[in-house]
């Protein structure tokens, strides 16, 4: 279970979840896939299952660790934390009950701070009523085109006290971005031998969208055959904004 990370907006991963499926146009390259298949290949014990196909349609097979719940309760100075970079919490077969539990480890360790993303909102925005949301959960969903943007709207109806959009790989312009309850976004560019390129236009509108709404910005990468190929500079300026975690995001 990683410790640190090399994620810029993030300090550290837990993965209580392993595995996935592609279920839209930001899933084409997915990077875990590619690396579940290589730990496998490795020998990685918590690996043997993720880099197997599913049957039932691109990606590779979810598994539940309830060994890894404790994890975070092991780390003795606080973080910021990625939940599941190499999966979906709130895939449809990740039982509700497992979900309640990841979140009340997440309760119980108030001294990090847990990042959880999600392309699958309307699970999200369905089982959000019955899950106990403490105040160091931030919430996000992918939004990586505009076929994506409904997303945005199920994570306003979830009371998580951050809620942010990771609009990575971007894929095409945002228009009408409509920020109302988002408190973050991060922005960047696919990486990797298949990269798909990003127009600056897109990201200079919602860099745009964010500055008129208060909005904390975060660019990533411009992307490329490696995540640091072409930089991260956006008009001369690294943006590093990050989220006023003391907001209180109930709707």
């Amino acid at each position: 279970m990683a410790d640190r990370s090399s994620i810029e907006w993030t300090e550290a991963t837990w993965n209580p979840t392993t595995g996935c499926d592609r279920i839209s146009a930001g899933c084409d390259n997915c990077y875990a896939l590619t690396l579940a298949k290589r730990l496998k290949a490795m020998g990685a014990v918590k690996y043997q299952n993720d880099g197997d196909p599913r049957s039932s349609g691109p990606g590779f097979a979810l598994s539940v660790h309830p060994s890894a719940l404790t994890v975070p309760k092991s780390w003795k100075t606080p973080r910021t934390v990625f939940v599941n970079s190499m999966s979906d919490l709130f895939h449809a077969r990740v039982p509700p009950r497992f979900i309640r539990k990841v979140f009340q480890v997440m309760a119980e360790t108030p001294q990090h701070t847990y990042q959880v993303l999600t392309k699958r909102s309307r699970r999200l925005r369905r089982l959000a009523p019955g899950i106990d949301w403490p105040p160091n959960v931030w919430m996000g969903v992918s939004v990586e085109d505009q076929a994506a943007m409904y997303r945005i709207d199920d994570l306003r109806h979830v009371p998580a006290a951050v809620r942010f959009l990771s609009c990575e790989p971007l894929l095409g312009p945002l228009p009408n971005l409509n920020l109302d309850g988002i408190h973050w976004v991060i922005a960047g560019g696919e990486s990797g031998a298949g990269h798909r390129v990003m127009d600056p236009a897109w990201v200079s509108a919602i860099r745009d969208a964010c500055e008129a709404d208060d909005v904390a910005f975060f660019f990533k990468q411009w992307g490329g055959r490696t995540p640091k190929a072409n930089g991260r500079e956006l008009d001369g300026v690294t943006w590093n904004e990050m989220p006023v975690s003391s907001v209180v995001g109930a709707v």
